[in-house]
């Protein structure tokens, strides 16, 4: 851990130096890069299908991606263990692209988030008094303070992000995007921040000791109320094709382009006037012990498995190492029985357990 040390206090420094504040920045986000690239060596981190498990840590994640039928797999995911050399933080998250270059927008949001967002939380933390008017002996308070650097720090990573994509030259995401979904888990508080129309959901145990779930993001499709009224008022359009009923698309002014169907992404410069923002929604929940693991996926699970029954695949699977592989394959056989003649999408999944298991003491493993 020598390494991770001596990273995250260069991060912390470059934010009390006195130096002006674009160096400040430029600093900090070359020591959250150095970290990530630390992380990565020590396999802390995972890129490709297969699991997270550092010894002594409660956080076991299990990752699985499949291509689909259209082409190069444009989903992409990560999983960083101890995140920001924190002990106590793991960050997931799951990328769908789509359009020409959808692949690589995707591959570049993954890239830049975590640094980004660790980059802004420190910088965050570091104007943040020691001593606030807020009363910290409410433990109720002291969660929302903590909630609030990170939403902050959130919707800043993400707003850079989408700015530093159309200034991309070796990536051309004016008619490509990404959705977003990612969370982070600091002790018992998970952060969870949704740009697109993936999906997390929160397995809990109920009273009467069945496992059930509760949905924790919005799919952000264009039919929303809230998402069609900015649409609509930014003079893009909103309908389904003839022979899409209820499938709502995002659509110029005077073109039957690009179609998107989702609210929210990254890129996708050719909407972005239009009512398309990559906003994320960020909100938070405070996990106990009868909350078991969350899943996050893309919307070729959610296309075609429910809630509940991604709750029960992933809770009945015998080896939680293969959970995530499991839903995946549980969704490409439902693709198959209640779409047919329909090519299958990306399937992606990520199943994080938040408690430990005594027989489960590797790190990042790859499939």
């Amino acid at each position: 851990m020598g390494h991770f040390s001596s990273a995250f206090n260069r991060l912390a420094k470059s934010f009390t130096t006195k130096k002006g504040r674009s160096s400040d920045e430029c600093n900090g986000r070359e020591a959250a890069e150095t970290m990530a690239k630390e992380a990565k060596r020590n396999h802390f981190m995972l890129h490709s299908s297969g699991t997270v498990n550092v010894d002594g840590s409660n956080n076991f994640a299990s990752v699985f991606s499949r291509k689909g039928q259209k082409g190069v797999n444009q989903d992409c995911c990560i999983v960083w263990e101890e995140f920001g050399c924190q002990e106590d933080m793991i960050f997931c998250g799951i990328f769908d692209g789509h359009g020409p270059w959808g692949h690589f927008v995707a591959k570049r949001v993954r890239k830049s988030m975590p640094p980004s967002l660790l980059c802004n939380w420190q910088e965050t933390l570091s104007q943040t008094p020691l001593h606030s008017d807020v009363d910290f002996d409410i433990e109720t308070e002291k969660k929302q303070h903590r909630f609030n650097l990170w939403k902050h720090s959130y919707l800043k990573t993400c707003a850079a992000i989408d700015r530093e994509l159309e200034q991309n030259r070796k990536i051309d995401s004016f008619y490509s995007g990404t959705t977003a979904l990612s969370i982070v888990r600091q002790g018992e508080l998970i952060i969870i921040a949704n740009v697109g129309d993936s999906r997390a959901v929160l397995a809990t145990t109920s009273d009467d000791g069945s496992l059930v779930p509760v949905q924790l993001t919005i799919d952000f499709k264009p039919n929303l109320p809230q998402e069609a009224e900015r649409i609509l008022e930014s003079q893009g359009r909103v309908f389904c094709l003839d022979d899409e009923p209820g499938v709502h698309r995002v659509w110029l002014p005077d073109e039957e382009f690009p179609g998107l169907a989702m609210s929210r992404a990254f890129g996708d410069y050719c909407v972005k006037k239009y009512g398309l923002i990559s906003v994320p929604e960020v909100t938070h929940r405070n996990i106990t012990t009868k909350d078991q693991f969350v899943v996050l996926a893309t919307d070729g699970v959610w296309d075609v498995i429910s809630n509940q029954e991604a709750v029960d695949i992933v809770s009945s699977t015998p080896d939680r190492t293969d959970s995530s592989k499991r839903l995946v394959e549980c969704a490409m056989r439902a693709w198959k029985r209640k779409r047919r003649g329909i090519a299958m999408d990306d399937i992606s999944a990520i199943c994080l357990f938040f408690h430990s298991s005594p027989s489960l003491d590797q790190v990042a493993t790859p499939e």
